[in-house]
């Protein structure tokens, strides 16, 4: 071979070699499709490549090719994604189901093409940094549809079991992925901060169980109940893969309901549905905050409308954004310099027309608005107080911002903020009759006071006796008043 072919044939492999590198899910396609589901399955073997941090073609040999070999290397598409569509659907490396649960979530949808167009429309503020996200961890990006399944990509959802987001978090599964929830903000609704939990999460499922249609049924269903209900099919000598299990049909649908939305941005066409045009960019960007901020007032800056700005920062809970706690929001990608340049330029005042004040002790609501300068009606509105409930001493409360408050919420309050309620005790003025030999004490004992309230009430020592049928006044809650004496012995006023 003369040298001139010679340095052909090493270009040619040095090229060959990158395109095998550079191929969207491909490492990640073959060993989805060689695993096998089980529970003895190590966490280890089963984890995508990616999160094993070894690629498995470095432990193979290098062997030279034949000339003839040459021509039939398979080299990459150099051609880009058309757009976000044409990129997820390169990424595809989940094994398809096929099923008639598939086929019948294939009808609803394709019956239902408003709601399709609707509900991807509203996912183009998002699906670029979820693919991102996923591509760079070497997962399938069909698993960048599954909001759609969960919540039809609406970052405020919540179901009946107070699950949030648009990835469905439970309270307790948030923050075993440390998603932030308190009374300023919720994690589980943040772009950023929830999908990274549910990549997580849903790596950490497919590292247990090996298989990527396990996984998600997990992420339904729970790890525990998938692991059980293998563990019943391997005791009783039945396969153990998704479609064997018994489960609760909600989980049944689980994984149709995603390859029906997978089938359809496949082919469009196929299912009388439309997608919107999402071109293949980022939507949005970070911009970092640095002082406490309005919300109304950050989307003014941003010059966004303030339900679009909400979108992009849904885990916002009131008017008021604390850098402390939050310190970055998302903007569209052309607004962001708008906003930096209008936020250096701004000579309207204060930034924060809010603050948070922390009670000192149990106080009803309408005594704490009245301490801090609100009506009580506002008072409760911003603080989510209902009727018939006492503040407890710790709550953080948002309270407006005096011209002489100049510091912005500290980090421990903006981050661990709660506001703690307890039911509000109506006592109500009752008077019995005291029976020989009773004293302060005797009294205060049978209707469960202090002696020393008995003493305050009826102008006497907590060590006085009571008379045979004196009189003897008594505040007690309202509920108890029945039980406290008997009803020919007391009298209501």
């Amino acid at each position: 071979m003369n040298v001139f072919k010679i340095a052909c044939l090493s270009a040619f492999l040095c090229l060959a070699g990158c395109a095998t590198q550079w191929q969207p899910g491909a490492e990640h396609q073959t060993e989805t499709q060689s695993t096998k589901p089980s529970t003895g399955i190590s966490a280890t073997s089963a984890m995508p490549l990616a999160s094993q941090g070894a690629n498995p073609r470095n432990h193979q040999p290098l062997a030279p090719i034949s000339e003839q070999n040459t021509s039939s290397a398979s080299v990459a598409a150099l051609t880009p994604p058309v757009d976000l569509w044409d990129r997820i659907r390169r990424g595809y490396a989940m094994p398809d189901l096929e099923n008639d649960l598939v086929h019948d979530r294939e009808q609803w949808y394709s019956s239902r093409p408003d709601y399709i167009f609707r509900m991807t429309d509203r996912s183009r503020k998002y699906m670029f940094y979820i693919v991102e996200e996923l591509e760079l961890r070497n997962m399938p990006t069909e698993l960048a549809l599954l909001p759609f399944v969960e919540s039809a990509f609406n970052p405020q959802a919540v179901s009946g079991a107070k699950a949030a987001g648009m990835w469905q978090f439970m309270p307790a599964t948030g923050k075993t992925f440390e998603l932030k929830q308190n009374v300023f903000r919720d994690d589980r609704r943040d772009v950023l901060a929830s999908t990274r939990a549910a990549l997580d999460y849903l790596q950490k499922l497919y590292g247990m169980f090996g298989d990527w249609h396990l996984a998600l049924a997990a992420y339904n269903w729970g790890e525990g109940s998938v692991a059980r209900a293998i563990s019943k099919n391997q005791k009783a000598g039945l396969p153990t893969g998704y479609q064997d299990l018994n489960m609760p049909m909600e989980t049944r649908f689980y994984v149709p309901k995603l390859q029906a939305i997978k089938n359809i941005v496949a082919d469009p066409a196929a299912f009388n549905s439309t997608l919107p045009l999402i071109e293949n960019h980022p939507y949005f960007q970070s911009v970092s905050i640095r002082r406490d901020i309005d919300v109304s007032l950050a989307a003014k800056l941003a010059e966004v409308p303030l339900d679009d700005f909400k979108a992009l920062n849904p885990s916002l809970n009131k008017p008021v954004i604390m850098a402390a706690g939050t310190p970055q929001i998302l903007l569209p990608w052309d607004n962001a310099a708008i906003f930096q340049n209008n936020l250096e330029g701004y000579a309207g005042g204060r930034l924060a027309s809010w603050t948070v004040w922390v009670a000192p002790t149990t106080m009803r609501a309408a005594d704490a608005a009245k301490k801090v300068g609100m009506g009580e009606a506002e008072f409760r509105a911003i603080n989510n107080i209902p009727a018939r409930m006492v503040i407890k001493p710790g709550s953080a409360l948002l309270v407006p911002r005096s011209v002489h408050v100049a510091e912005d919420v500290a980090g421990r309050v903006a981050d661990n903020g709660q506001v703690s309620l307890a039911p509000e005790v109506v006592l109500r003025r009752v008077t019995v009759v005291a029976a020989k030999g009773d004293t302060v004490a005797s009294i205060a004992r049978k209707h469960k006071v202090s002696a020393a309230n008995v003493a305050q009430w009826n102008g006497v020592s907590t060590s006085a006796s009571f008379k045979a049928k004196q009189q003897v006044v008594l505040y007690l809650p309202a509920s108890a008043n029945r039980k406290s004496a008997p009803a020919k012995r007391v009298k209501k006023h």
